[in-house]
């Protein structure tokens, strides 16, 4: 028995924020002291480390919850189900609903139950909860779906990937201009049919000296708000965490699915930073003695940003919808999801299309 994907979706909100938009920000280091460089610099070199040019941000009246059910009806109407047959529904994401002009984060009810309420969904069986994981959040909710569908107590589950981490940006960290919004959903159900599917599945949690790479921490402004909590990272320690333990994740992962390196199509990672990104995948290529190949890794970044949990699923709505010029993924394609984040965690899974 695998769990097979039969549906995606994702929501990519219109607002097109671009880098002239930081163009009058006032930047600050953690010592409350302005950046020598001045804005244009500073973006400019935003852009050649992470390949970000624009990125989204939901519109003033949408939080995450929206866009995470405008993926889903996506993916429910791709998958071509009725979703009063949902076993699970599965909602990563890490800060709930922030409405626009405030701080404050909504969890209660759970971002899943919100979406099964606007569904219209009646079945009561159809278990609806969150899952704060970072950034590989979408990941961990398709390996716990998987484990239902394996144990035999779901035949079919809805996973939300969804952010709007422009809400809890500090407008003084030139970090700042990294977060993006976004959402994308699939449905996968239970696959006694055919051998395609996730074949191999991995997760590591790093807590003993990395729990505080990402973090919630004060405004570089020490005279704004001093009690309010801005998402907060230490780039150079997550970098060098990312290139030490994901390729290695990522090889375990897909030694364990019994498929060998040259028969990986695509690898899907999270858009966390481009030159981060082709980094891991170099190293991950050299653990094989191997060439990385050429047009192996889509990158969406460069237009969308970091949305988190949004990235891996709305990348690949965009593949299968045929929206990216140079990716395909055709049947029997053997493609490796790997992300890595706030915790700090590291997770992968290999699948068969």
């Amino acid at each position: 028995m695998t769990s097979k994907i039969i549906g995606v979706g994702n929501c990519i909100p219109s607002e097109t924020i671009t880098n002239l938009f930081f163009d009058k920000h006032i930047f600050l280091n953690e010592h409350g002291i302005a950046l020598q460089d001045n804005n244009s610099s500073i973006t400019e070199k935003l852009k050649k480390i992470t390949g970000i040019e624009e990125r989204r941000y939901a519109n003033h009246q949408q939080v995450t919850s929206d866009l995470g059910l405008i993926a889903a009806q996506a993916a429910i109407e791709d998958a071509k189900i009725d979703p009063e047959t949902l076993d699970y529904i599965i909602f990563a994401h890490n800060f709930g609903d922030v409405r626009f002009g405030t701080v404050q984060s909504d969890m209660v009810p759970s971002l899943a139950a919100r979406v099964k309420h606007t569904l219209k969904i009646k079945n009561n069986f159809c278990v609806a909860y969150d899952v704060l994981f970072g950034c590989p959040g979408w990941i961990e909710g398709i390996i716990q779906a998987n484990a239902f569908i394996r144990s035999g107590i779901a035949k079919r589950c809805l996973v939300i990937g969804a952010e709007t981490l422009s809400r809890v940006v500090d407008i003084h960290d030139r970090d700042s201009m990294i977060y993006a919004d976004g959402a994308g959903a699939v449905v996968v159900e239970a696959n006694p049919d055919d051998d395609s599917g996730i074949k191999s599945h991995l997760s590591a949690s790093y807590t003993l000296e990395e729990k505080d790479y990402l973090y919630f921490g004060k405004s570089y402004n020490n005279e704004s708000c001093p009690d309010t909590k801005y998402i907060k990272m230490d780039g150079r320690k997550i970098y060098e965490f990312a290139l030490l333990h994901v390729p290695d994740a990522m090889k375990k992962c897909l030694d364990n699915s019994g498929y060998s390196i040259d028969q990986l199509s695509k690898i899907i990672i999270h858009q966390a930073n481009e030159k981060m990104d082709e980094a891991i995948v170099n190293r991950f290529y050299q653990l094989y003695g191997v060439q990385t190949p050429v047009n192996i890794m889509p990158m969406v970044i460069n237009k969308l940003g970091n949305s988190s949990v949004a990235t891996i699923p709305s990348l690949l709505t965009m593949i299968l919808k045929e929206e990216l010029e140079q990716h395909r993924i055709e049947k029997n394609d053997i493609v490796l999801f790997a992300s890595v984040g706030a915790g700090m965690n590291i997770n992968a899974f290999v699948y068969k299309f």
